[in-house]
């Protein structure tokens, strides 16, 4: 008969990996973060994952990135190309489009590596657009989260304009239109347009350092910024932070309810990585994207028909396309507005509109308070309404940048879409923001009628008075705790004091003050309301209850 073995003591780490570990505890702290960051929970919830799918499209940009470098000549110094693509062989080119031919059809594994770098840009800009409106709807830009909120606006500019810049790189047909668009935006500019123009493109227009000063900003000053941006934002900000989550997933303002950081999160987002890599390079496999041996070699004298430029940077051509042609002219000088306005004026509106509106709502709602619990979009329809309306003015310049094709397409004239898009940017914004305010209304009222009075069931029941009524099913607490938990208010009244013998005070005279007092009524004016869940059951079965509060009001 075999004895009993007795249980081994707890094998100790080796010395050299404790004594590593102890000296970093000893000049960093390492074990009592490390120990807090294992415990750390993570929502379980989808929408927390696309600022994730952004950082790993930038991982992945990165790692292509690289390879490219390897290969591509930023130089502008003018080759006969005689590679292996047939139809250009003979002509002209700078290097950086020689170059750019040679990996897509001489490196192995170059023509690749170029579309995943493509297609990962196309899904880091879709990623970081999606994850700003999530925030934005949600209100997970309030205290105390502006700084990161700011941050991630910057980061949505410099991707964008990175983007721009990467795409003008091999100097083929279509991105050295865009560059040339590019000079005419910077000349443009009062004063100093001209020397902006001298300085990027090393002398007259097209020069000859403009792409080598590209390469530069594209993969060493942004990316540099990016990278020390993205651990701050997603990481160092975050973990100093008690992460966001929507009611009715049993957190509040004060608690997080879900896994933590290790396993559980680890393995998520690992798998997401994972998905990510592998949607981007089937992407890049089976659907073709920029392909620069179609459009030949940079000619400042010729373009094609139905040029567009990347997705991102089609709210711009829009708004280039459907800008009338207006200019200034005084004391020798002209002000070309057809191009200041929408290149400059408009995203300069946009952008700064985005990074303030945090403030803006702050000083709107008199909301002091520190939110970790984020609202439906439908509880504030106020501040829907507005995103709604960004959105709108978006998609519609987005639309406008291929007003010609629309035009094609549908065999209409150029001047209808033109017209179209003119008027539409101005009356769709407000149509916008009217109906998703409503339609938020709706879904308010929609969620008090689940609470009070259940699940329709379509079974029609006659009362013993003759009357015919519908059954409802009541709803179990955990299925309406998204409306029935409670949550701190996005809003308060603004304290004004009262007249005196009908004089208003001076405070309350102020324009200012006039202006704020009345934008804070209209945003507290159809926030939703917590309703009383249920309590009581009629005893023929009725499912009915009492609510304290009242219906959002219209």
């Amino acid at each position: 008969m075999a004895g009993t073995r007795a249980p081994r003591a707890a094998q100790a780490p080796p010395r050299a990996l404790d004594t590593a570990t102890r000296a970093l505890d000893e000049r960093f702290g390492t074990t009592g973060f490390a120990r807090k960051a294992l415990r750390k929970a993570f929502p379980d919830q989808w929408s927390f994952l696309l600022g994730e799918i952004a950082m790993y499209s930038f991982v992945i940009l990165l790692l292509t990135g690289v390879f490219l470098t390897l290969f591509f000549k930023p130089s502008m110094t003018e080759v006969v190309y005689n590679g292996s693509y047939a139809k250009l062989r003979g002509v002209e080119m700078s290097e950086a489009y020689a170059s750019s031919l040679k990996i897509s059809f001489e490196v192995r594994g170059g023509l690749l590596v170029r579309q995943i770098h493509h297609w990962a840009t196309l899904i880091f800009m879709a990623a970081i657009l999606a994850h700003l409106l999530r925030n934005f709807f949600s209100g997970a830009f309030r205290k105390p989260r502006e700084l990161n909120w700011l941050i991630g606006v910057a980061m949505f500019v410099l991707v964008m304009l990175n983007g721009l810049f990467g795409y003008s790189l091999p100097d083929d047909l279509l991105s050295g239109t865009g560059i040339r668009i590019l000079e005419g935006v910077l000349a443009s500019i009062p004063l100093v347009g001209t020397y902006l123009v001298m300085f990027l493109f090393g002398g007259e227009y097209p020069g000859e350092d403009i792409i080598p000063r590209l390469y530069v900003i594209h993969v060493l000053l942004i990316p540099g910024i990016l990278a020390a941006l993205i651990p701050l934002h997603a990481i160092v900000l975050t973990w100093r932070q008690t992460h966001t989550m929507f009611p009715g997933r049993g957190g509040s303002n004060s608690t997080v309810r879900g896994y933590p950081f290790f396993p559980t999160f680890i393995a998520k987002t690992t798998a997401l990585f994972l998905w990510v890599l592998g949607i981007t390079t089937l992407l890049a496999a089976f659907v073709q994207i920029n392909p620069i041996w179609l459009f030949g070699p940079y000619d400042p004298g010729a373009i094609s028909a139905g040029s567009q430029p990347d997705w991102y940077m089609g709210w711009l051509e829009g708004a280039l396309r459907i800008m009338p042609a207006w200019e200034i002219n005084a004391w020798g000088h002209t002000l070309p507005l057809s191009v200041i306005i929408p290149t400059l004026v408009v995203p300069g509106l946009l952008f700064t509109g985005l990074a303030v509106y945090p403030f803006i709502e702050r000083w709107v709602t008199g909301d002091n308070a520190i939110h970790h619990l984020l609202d439906r979009p439908r509880d504030v329809p106020a501040r829907t309404g507005v995103g709604v309306a960004g959105v709108v003015f978006y998609g519609l310049l987005w639309a406008a940048g291929g007003n010609d094709i629309l035009a094609h397409k549908f065999e209409i004239p150029l001047f209808w879409t033109t017209w179209f898009f003119r008027g539409a940017v101005i009356l769709g914004p407000v149509l916008g923001y009217v109906v998703a305010y409503r339609v938020c209304v709706g879904l308010q009222r929609r969620d008090l009628g689940l609470v009070r009075h259940g699940l329709e069931t379509g079974i029609i029941r006659q009362t013993p008075d003759g009357k015919f009524e519908e059954v409802h099913r009541h709803l179990p607490a955990e299925e309406t705790a998204a409306i029935t938990d409670p949550r701190p208010a996005p809003a308060v009244p603004l304290d004004v004091p009262p007249p005196v013998d009908d004089i208003r005070r001076p405070q309350a005279r102020r324009r200012l003050t006039r202006v704020r007092t009345s934008l804070n009524r209209r945003f507290r004016a159809d926030i939703a309301t917590v309703p009383t869940p249920p309590a009581v059951e009629q005893p023929d079965g009725d499912k009915s209850l009492t609510d304290r509060e009242n219906a959002p009001s219209s």
